[in-house]
């Protein structure tokens, strides 16, 4: 097992991850993106925040990632933190292990807050954010129709680090020591 960066070549198994969920309320999108555009987005998002992959015998289980929560400049030490996995590879662990890997990186780059978005319905996605330390910051009502039915939205929200006066502009994962990013990774796989 390893859990690593994601590369360029992963873009196929990741979009065939992700098209288990194209036709569930899971993800509001609902046609799945073609492979260029889903190519697009990883290597938009993993160019400054962590994109990190789950592998075992060279099949990809699961993936989490985090971008930017909005545009705007006063938003910059907020991201939207993201997982999935192979729905085979569910109930295993191995979202929560992804997903406290991303969260670590996010502390060492000098991100504040993260936020999870979580379909109400998604009872399990829900319990893992809560047992890791989210709370509950919202809950939009019927936000999005999709699966036949307007489905709410729950906003969960963790503090990563603390909120000095002046804060220093976030740094790029790319940036972060290695040694750091290695002990991240070791701790997450153990």
């Amino acid at each position: 097992m390893s859990l690593r960066f994601v590369r360029p070549e992963d873009g196929p198994a990741l979009l065939a991850i992700y098209a288990q969920y194209i036709h569930t309320p899971i993800t509001f999108e609902y046609e799945l993106p073609s492979q260029e555009e889903f190519d697009r987005r990883i290597r938009e998002f993993s160019g400054f925040y962590p994109y990190l992959v789950w592998e075992e015998t060279g099949t990809i289980l699961g993936y989490a990632y985090a971008h930017r929560q909005f545009e705007r400049a006063a938003y910059q030490w907020n991201v939207e933190v993201t997982v999935y996995l192979d729905e085979a590879a569910c109930g295993k662990g191995l979202g929560t292990r992804l997903h406290r890997a991303v969260l670590d990186l996010l502390r060492l780059q000098g991100i504040k807050s993260a936020y999870a978005y979580i379909i109400a319905a998604n009872a399990p996605s829900r319990r893992m954010c809560e047992a890791m330390g989210y709370t509950l910051a919202a809950t939009f009502p019927s936000t999005g129709y999709k699966a036949d039915g307007w489905q709410d939205m729950c906003w969960y929200l963790i503090f990563l680090n603390g909120f000095e006066p002046a804060p220093q502009p976030p740094i790029s994962v790319q940036d972060l020591a290695p040694n750091l990013v290695q002990q991240v990774l070791q701790k997450a796989e153990a």
